[in-house]
């Protein structure tokens, strides 16, 4: 029974609305379009976010629970799986669209919480500190005295353009996005346009790729579709390695097939009759999401041979490698996926020229290509009219840190950085102040208060130092230690090294080994480590130096700008670390000295038991003193001692 219903929406999909040569659909299509999208709802629909967040948080089991209730009271319903809808806070997230009713958005709705908040649901009694707020529009009624969701900072500050479908709907069903107008686009473009004209209004719409670089993605299009070439390849490069950066991940568990559309648009603009989508081992949920997306797009004809008789071909292949961060550099891609280690070329050539396999190859990334299907459909003139006079559209970050609210956050070109820390992350939690803003990943850049009022510009940012990267953004509060902060990425960017040139292999240890040097205590039977110590202090900004002028590729580039920036910034911390051996966020181990308050310490014993060099000595019921040579800085009788009697300094 229901593959039979399966196969008849399928049959009407294709022939009432992909295989539909107009834009205006009869009404009796445009009615069945709205019962697919459940725009008005006859019986109850539970939706529940299924991105890896809220899985994380337990919203399978959350969903599982909402079934069982439905069935124990004999209410017939559904309940949906969702996307993210952004804040990570909130997840599990569950919605409720009761007939004729706007829908309820709930938070942290955990397995336990469900049969309550559904009681409170049916009987119009909700449970206010879950009820986060309402959804809806003009043809429904409103619930009183609830807020609507975009009024709320986190999303009244957003312009939500490539996340306007996650979370609103069931990124495992083929059918239901195309109601919501998906792969029309698609259709129309190879239909309508030729080659250099998708190419045209693709450059015309000012659209730029979002890597980081920035580089204009239709003139990028042109150079593959003019080079000479029986073959052509077009990548998604959907691996996203940066620590904390998760955007690409949430979008392909969001809109799978809007992702699966900007590729068919683009393959079809250069010429390209394959397309790879390069993704990291390790990523299951998205993996899956994926696979099943492509299998129901074949289905659907949407990919394969003579695509819905238009004479094009195309078949999508996804591949998984196993997450080295140097393979995001577009030569080492490509090596990756002719099957040799993964290290960057010299260029030129550029892939667009010789790129996978020798062929003419265009690699963007998942958010580039999510705005393309947009552009055919609504223009280039509508993109053009979004974000600034240099950068045209929006752009998404992984906002993450100490901000009150993190998550998935997408804003126009020209929104101040200082709208995304006070307004969407609504300031700094627990009443901490602010102290910097890291953009760009291991190879970015500090945002100091002073600079808040910058707006998200590829070319504003680029005048001041700062590349915009692929992403990811942390809110940095007055706990963080930006010595500690630096040489974290610094060990991250030496371990992922490819370790083909010698000024980042080299260059990259070097640096770490002097910042791990000035976050612990000089060894006090080495009467050479202090002057080795501030030998190797001299050295750090000439490294620096000679590895973003020397090294092969962006890695090595880029590598030292964390520690560039954090020195134009917070000079002052690097100076305690090196000249006082303080570190005044007392996160540095090697730098804290730890003391016991004898008026304060009863003699208990459990520092003293738990600590794990011991370290504490005494008599019990009498105080007990720490032996500075054997403490190791690691805080456990700090955190443990109930009477505030040991200090730290």
């Amino acid at each position: 029974m229901k593959e039979n219903r399966a196969n008849d929406i399928r049959e009407f999909l294709v022939r009432e609305v992909l295989l539909h040569g107009s834009d205006t659909l009869p009404a009796a299509t445009a009615k069945r379009l709205a019962e697919i999208r459940r725009d008005k709802p006859g019986v109850p629909v539970i939706y529940v976010a299924s991105g890896s967040a809220a899985l994380i948080a337990g919203s399978r089991r959350s969903a599982a629970a909402a079934e069982l209730y439905l069935n124990e009271m004999g209410i017939r319903g559904l309940v949906v799986s969702t996307g993210c809808h952004g804040p990570a806070a909130f997840e599990p997230l569950v919605s409720v669209h009761l007939p004729g009713k706007n829908k309820l958005i709930f938070r942290n709705i955990t397995e336990e919480k469900i049969e309550p908040m559904l009681n409170g649901v049916f009987h119009n009694d909700m449970p206010a500190e879950d009820l986060v707020a309402q959804a809806g529009s003009s043809g429904f009624e409103a619930w009183h005295d609830i807020p609507f969701i975009e009024e709320l900072p986190f999303f009244r500050l957003q312009k939500r353009v490539v996340l306007g479908n996650c979370g609103w709907y069931d990124p495992g069903s083929i059918s239901e996005y195309i109601a919501r107008g998906g792969y029309r686009a698609f259709l129309k473009t190879i239909r309508n346009y030729t080659h250099e004209e998708v190419c045209d209004i693709v450059e015309k719409s000012g659209l730029r790729g979002r890597s980081g670089g920035g580089f204009v993605t239709g003139l990028k299009w042109k150079y593959a579709l003019n080079s000479s070439s029986d073959n052509r390849y077009l990548i998604c490069n959907a691996k996203e390695s940066d620590p904390g950066s998760y955007a690409d991940r949430s979008v392909l568990e969001g809109d799978p097939h809007r992702l699966i559309e900007g590729i068919c648009i683009a393959s079809y603009a250069i010429g390209a009759s394959n397309a790879v989508i390069y993704l990291k081992t390790g990523s299951p949920h998205p993996l899956a999401r994926l696979r099943q997306a492509l299998e129901t797009a074949r289905d659907y004809g949407i990919i394969g041979h003579n695509i819905l008789s238009s004479g094009f071909n195309l078949d999508i292949v996804i591949m998984e490698e196993a997450g080295a961060f140097v393979c995001g550099e577009e030569t080492a891609l490509i090596g990756s996926l002719e099957g040799k280690r993964g290290m960057p070329e010299l260029k030129p050539p550029y892939p667009t020229t010789s790129g996978l396999f020798g062929k003419p190859t265009v690699i963007n990334n998942v958010e580039t290509l999510m705005n393309v299907p947009l552009i055919m459909s609504h223009g280039p003139e509508w993109f053009r009219s979004i974000g600034t006079a240099g950068s045209k559209g929006t752009k998404l970050f992984s906002l993450g840190g100490r901000g009150r609210y993190t998550g998935l956050i997408e804003v126009e070109m020209g929104t101040t950085f200082k709208t995304i820390v006070d307004g969407i992350a609504d300031g700094i939690r627990d009443g901490k102040a602010f102290k910097a803003l890291q953009i760009g990943g291991p190879s970015g850049t500090f945002i100091t208060e002073e600079n808040l009022d910058l707006q998200v510009d590829y070319e504003l940012l680029r005048e001041k130092g700062i590349a915009m990267g692929s992403g990811g953004l942390i809110i940095i509060d007055e706990t963080t230690c930006m010595v500690d902060f630096v040489r974290y990425y610094m060990e991250f960017i030496h371990k992922e090294s490819c370790g083909k040139c010698i000024p980042c292999r080299e260059g990259t240890g070097r640096m770490l080994e002097i910042l791990e040097n000035i976050i612990r205590k000089p060894n006090p039977e080495d009467s050479n480590a202090t002057l080795e110590r501030f030998k190797g202090v001299m050295q750090l900004e000439t490294i620096a130096s000679v590895m973003k002028d020397t090294s092969l590729c962006g890695l090595g580039q880029t590598a030292p700008n964390p520690f560039i920036s954090a020195m134009t910034g917070f000079r002052e911390e690097f100076e305690e670390h090196i000249f006082d051996r303080r570190c005044r966020s007392n996160v540095c181990r090697g730098l804290r000295t730890f003391s016991i308050d004898v008026d304060k310490c009863t003699g208990c014993t459990v520092c003293a038991a738990k600590c794990p060099v011991n370290a504490i000595y005494g008599t019990r019921l009498q105080p007990f003193f720490i032996v500075e040579d054997k403490c190791i800085g690691c805080g456990i009788c700090f955190d443990v001692c109930k009477f505030s009697a040991v200090t730290v300094k």
